[in-house]
């Protein structure tokens, strides 16, 4: 069975479009990140695409971060 691990997960608009990263690693293949977007469209104004891209750069690096770290005691 596989382990997974949620490296970040947020919310990255006023409605609820959230972007979750998981890693799962599997016994018998290469392991895996999962990045999960939101199913539909995810809408903005032109004001808030800033504060949009961040929050989603956020999220991948606090992901980077936390895989970091597992990879780290991996080793």
């Amino acid at each position: 069975m596989p382990q997974t691990t949620t490296l970040a997960s947020a919310r990255v608009t006023a409605a609820d479009d959230i972007i979750t990263v998981t890693y799962t690693k599997f016994a018998d293949s290469p392991s895996m990140i999962f990045v999960r977007w939101p199913r539909d469209v995810s809408v903005t104004t032109p004001n808030r695409l800033p504060a949009v891209a961040a929050a989603v750069n956020a999220v991948l690096a606090e992901a980077v971060g936390k895989l970091a770290a597992i990879r780290a005691t991996e080793r």
